[in-house]
């Protein structure tokens, strides 16, 4: 008979725990783990870590040493760096970047300045950068994964651009069994993409759909960045939710043949 069987109740949960915790962290492969812990990452970025969570991201998605990725539209580097350490010497990262328009308001920032320091640093020589029209923004050869994070609301916002044809592309861009991922800021369910302009966010079904239709396969989802008290009917930058929106995470694959 046990003693004291609310102390073995409490050690029980305890030792559950730490199992728990441990089988998370090994489940995040070394290439990843080595990445996010990068000393040459700023600051800044290493504070968002707790809630973008790239480790777990990274090792969903499944990125590899020596493999060949495309980061489209990467904006201040937050990935760029960790995916240049994950691939590794052997491997290369392509920061794809759209042109910025000759009748672009001063306002209108270079969206490929920051990541441009990004791959003059020696620290991070797999990276280069390709600035060209959306109409025809690729890659120099096919990659094994394209990424895009909380900008692919955005395409539905470019003039002139056909979101279809530009999945299309994608596809191309892919070698056989290539993976696309996509993370992006919820909407409210069946809103299509209403809310692509106003409040930054689409509807994950409109996602899968589009990305469907272009001739890939569904892989899975991932609930890493879901919050639950976000309502997804306010701008992500509202203060009450910014850098913790309800956000999903979808991979897709290109058919092997």
């Amino acid at each position: 008979m046990l003693r004291h069987p609310l102390i073995f109740c409490a050690a029980l949960a305890a030792t559950l725990t730490l199992a728990a915790n441990g089988a998370r962290a090994a489940a995040v492969p070394a290439n990843i783990a080595v990445a996010v812990a990068d000393g040459g990452r700023p600051d800044a970025d290493k504070q968002r870590d707790a809630s973008r969570k790239p480790a777990q991201t990274l090792a969903f998605t499944g990125v590899k040493p020596g493999e060949q990725i495309a980061e489209l539209i990467p904006g201040g580097g937050y990935f760029t760096r960790i995916f240049s350490k994950a691939v590794g010497g052997s491997g290369h990262v392509y920061a794809l970047v759209p042109a910025r328009s000759a009748d672009a308001p001063a306002d209108v920032p270079d969206f490929a300045a920051r990541v441009k320091v990004i791959a003059a640093d020696p620290n991070y020589a797999n990276v280069s950068v390709v600035v060209e029209p959306f109409s025809r923004l690729g890659v120099p050869a096919p990659v094994d994964l394209l990424w895009t994070s909380q900008n692919y609301h955005d395409l539905h916002n470019f003039p002139g651009l056909d979101v279809g044809v530009f999945n299309k592309m994608v596809f191309d861009d892919l070698k056989p069994g290539g993976i696309y991922l996509i993370l992006d800021h919820s909407a409210e369910a069946g809103s299509g993409g209403r809310d692509t302009k106003t409040l930054h966010r689409i509807d994950v079904e409109t996602v899968k759909a589009e990305v469907l239709a272009a001739g890939f396969v569904f892989v899975g989802s991932s609930d890493l960045l879901r919050q639950p008290g976000d309502n997804r009917t306010v701008k992500v930058f509202d203060p009450s939710v910014r850098g913790n929106t309800d956000q999903f995470i979808l991979k897709f694959r290109k058919p092997a043949k």
